[in-house]
């Protein structure tokens, strides 16, 4: 009887767990959908609330959401590369999202820190340079400097597989590279600094903290045009950056856009 028990309760396991995956791809699906809610005020589309003739770079592709865009906006192509962090639908999204959609969608393992490769995707698909980049819940994993873990852990010790460590956020680098790769710069970002990030790539993961958001936003506010949608519709220069600042203690998700200042 013990026996049955035992051979009952692992594939009772083994049913939850597969519900789980199961559930995850389904909060994939559904979260990309409210996110786009918010994203589509960034994209400049015309009268008809097209991209048509437009391009975008999804960095840190979730896949799916690049399959919304194209049924709402039908730009021209879209061009995904997932950061590191894949999904196991990225084939049947790329494939069969060619019934119901002209707008061309190629997904690809690729980083942007990994130039070389990059490039090569990038002039096969005739793409050096997009419409937009888009960055979706991956600007904290574009970290290049040095581990900054023990700046909030005076115990911490890194270790070669750097699982426990946080790189630094270097913004200069960061975005000058996003604005070479596309004119404008959509980002949208969760933050929760209290968590663990659950998809932490050695050490280029962690939420930023409010300190970095406030280092990010003044580098940003000095150097380009931004502008806020999320917490609050708004133009960011220097002047702004106090009430901004301060609701990013009330929120867990930002909004914004980027581009080239106008005056250089």
């Amino acid at each position: 009887m013990s026996h049955k028990i035992d051979d009952l309760t692992e594939k009772l396991l083994e049913c939850l767990e597969e519900l789980d995956h199961y559930k995850a791809n389904l909060d994939t699906w559904t979260d990309s959908l409210d996110e786009l809610s918010e994203i589509e005020d960034a994209f400049e589309a015309d009268s008809r609330n097209k991209l048509h003739g437009k391009t975008i770079l999804d960095i840190g592709t979730d896949c799916v959401k690049p399959l919304y865009i194209a049924l709402k906006f039908e730009p021209d192509k879209i061009i995904g590369i997932d950061e590191d962090l894949s999904y196991p639908y990225t084939s049947d999204v790329e494939q069969n999202s060619k019934l119901f959609t002209k707008t061309e969608i190629k997904l690809y393992n690729c980083s942007c820190f990994n130039k070389e490769r990059l490039e090569k995707i990038l002039t096969k698909e005739k793409q050096t340079t997009s419409d937009f980049v888009l960055i979706s819940k991956t600007l904290h994993h574009l970290r290049t400097g040095e581990c900054i873990a023990k700046e909030r852990d005076q115990n911490h010790e890194c270790h070669p597989d750097e699982e426990c460590c946080i790189y630094k956020f270097e913004e200069q680098k960061i975005f000058d590279r996003l604005l070479q790769l596309g004119k404008r710069v959509i980002v949208y970002e969760y933050f929760c600094a209290p968590e663990e990030d659950d998809d932490k790539v050695r050490g280029r993961g962690g939420y930023f903290t409010t300190e970095e958001w406030r280092q990010i936003f003044r580098h940003l506010s000095e150097n380009y045009r931004v502008e806020l949608i999320k917490p609050l519709r708004c133009h960011l220069d220097k002047k702004g950056l106090k009430p901004v600042i301060a609701k990013l203690r009330q929120i867990d998700c930002i909004c914004f856009y980027l581009e080239q200042s106008p005056d250089g």
